[in-house]
């Protein structure tokens, strides 16, 4: 149970992250190519402009997950209610055929999947995924903006995707190798304290249970490279969001991060 849920809440967190992380960035692009920004940052200032589609695109995607929460909970009621008008009919099939008994889970297993199921804090599981998935989409999403805003097409773009997909695609590698077989090794720990890497692999411990003071530290650390991120991603969107014609490199991206007031 404590596997299922870390591998599901991590991979939904790596799928929305490349998903609104992309959006952002084809926005942004088609924002540029069509000269619509340049009417937009005549009453808004750049960085105004970046945060309002980071928001805006967040606050659609969070919309979606609380919607499917709904549904998954409202359709779990209804089975679990099935099942249990179901009960009394299978212990009339016990007693009457003593074969279907012996093929039915024994009360052990029962009470021990139970008993692992009631030791999980939910509260935290889901207060945490809703933390690491804002954490985790603002932080990435500010740098698929400055992505969109240095490019004039989607295609200019993979020369600078590299950095950002690497650390996506280790911690999905570390969740499964490392995280979701020994949540308390070292490895473990570090790939749920860094920023780039935590949003993914920490949600794969946090349903282990994971110390107070290391489930503080590495949000604390998402934020500050949140922080960080969006504060870089600034100096490029203003400069390269009414640049066009150019293809610009790492050095030309630096330069604007320099010279960007």
């Amino acid at each position: 149970v404590n596997y299922a849920l870390g591998f599901v809440a991590g991979i939904l967190i790596y799928i929305f992250i490349f998903v609104y992380g992309n959006q952002i960035m084809q926005g942004v692009i088609e924002e540029k190519s069509s000269r619509i920004v340049e009417i937009l940052v005549s009453s808004l200032k750049p960085f105004q402009l970046m945060m309002g589609k980071i928001v805006g695109i967040g606050a659609v995607g969070l919309t979606q997950f609380l919607i499917w929460v709904v549904l998954i909970g409202t359709l779990s009621s209804v089975v679990m209610g099935v099942l249990g008008m179901q009960m009394p009919q299978q212990q009339a099939m016990e007693l009457a055929n003593p074969e279907f008994a012996q093929s039915a889970p024994e009360p052990g297993e029962l009470a021990t999947i139970l008993a692992v199921i009631g030791g999980i804090d939910f509260v935290t599981l889901v207060v945490s995924f809703v933390v690491y998935f804002l954490g985790g989409y603002l932080l990435y999403g500010a740098l698929f903006a400055a992505i969109g805003s240095a490019v004039d097409a989607p295609s200019d773009a993979q020369q600078f995707m590299f950095p950002i997909t690497i650390p996506l695609i280790v911690a999905y590698m570390g969740l499964f190798v490392f995280v979701l077989q020994d949540p308390n090794s070292t490895t473990s720990f570090w790939l749920s304290v860094i920023p780039l890497t935590s949003p993914i692999a920490m949600m794969g411990r946090v349903s282990y249970g994971v110390p107070f003071w290391e489930l503080a530290l590495s949000i604390g650390l998402l934020i500050g490279g949140f922080l960080l991120t969006t504060w870089l991603a600034g100096k490029i969107y203003r400069i390269g969001i009414l640049m066009h014609g150019t293809k610009p490199t790492y050095k030309t991206l630096w330069k604007w991060i320099k010279t960007s007031q």
